[in-house]
């Protein structure tokens, strides 16, 4: 508290005299003794007085969690924009690299939220996995989707489906594909599960079709899943925004 570190839910610093609100939440970041340094950029795309809009590499968690605290999008971002009010308006795996928007305006931050409660926002995926002989494409691919026996995975069951992908095929090289995916829901994983449940999981993915064990600090086999684009009607000016991600998924050293 001394130092600054400990504050409200709209970034306002608190003291040991403050006034307790019950119902409100505190925040603060952790400190660490060692984290692992990432050794990838994040770039910003663009920002506007409402909005960022940033391209994250492979292997870089959005928030603090766990073992990770200042090696993370949105404390790398705080740092380098002095933006107090920076937060993410949703999320994407530390695995995937790709598109992330972030609010810096707690007044207008509901009305940029709300654009992906109602699916307002168009999300465009890239992956890299096995061939499906056989299909026709574009398919759409639905399933109900639950949380998993491990809380950090999440698995199918049956019922009325709860998530929808659609998949195209963009390129084919040997016995892998570039596939352009658009997640009609946002389910956790939703991608990385459809994808596992139709046989061809993507590549370098660690917790589907089976959780393997954790690499640690090994980062030389990256998810090869992108988040290449999100477009959307800005809420304020009418206009229609399209941001696309600067990286491309590599084939080399595919398994």
């Amino acid at each position: 508290m001394n130092r600054g570190e400990v504050v409200d839910a709209k970034g306002n610093r608190l003291s040991p005299d403050s006034p307790y609100r019950q119902g409100h939440c505190i925040f603060y970041y952790r400190e660490l003794e060692k984290e692992t340094p990432i050794p990838f950029e994040e770039k910003i795309l663009y920002q506007n007085e409402h909005i960022l809009v940033a391209d994250k590499p492979h292997f870089l968690p959005v928030i603090p969690s766990g073992r990770f605290l200042h090696e993370t999008l949105l404390v790398r971002l705080k740092k380098k924009t002095g933006l107090e009010h920076l937060t993410p308006i949703h999320r994407i795996d530390r695995e995937t690299a790709g598109i992330v928007i972030f609010s810096h305006n707690p007044a207008t931050r509901g009305s940029y939220q709300s654009l992906f409660q109602k699916r307002a926002m168009k999300k465009t995926y890239e992956a890299l996995a096995g061939c499906l002989p056989g299909l026709s494409f574009p398919l759409t691919y639905r399933s109900r989707m639950v949380e998993g026996d491990k809380f950090f995975r999440m698995k199918q069951v049956e019922g009325p489906p709860n998530s929808e992908t659609r998949i195209e095929v963009l390129e084919k090289r040997g016995d892998i594909s570039l596939y352009r995916l658009y997640p009609v829901t946002g389910k956790k994983h939703q991608l990385r599960l459809h994808l596992s449940a139709l046989g061809i999981p993507i590549v370098n993915d660690n917790f589907y079709p089976e959780a393997q064990a954790c690499k640690g600090d090994d980062m030389s086999q990256p998810l090869k899943l992108l988040a290449k684009a999100i477009s959307f009607q800005d809420p304020f000016t009418g206009r229609e925004q399209y941001f696309e991600s600067c990286r491309q998924l590599s084939w080399d050293n595919l398994s």
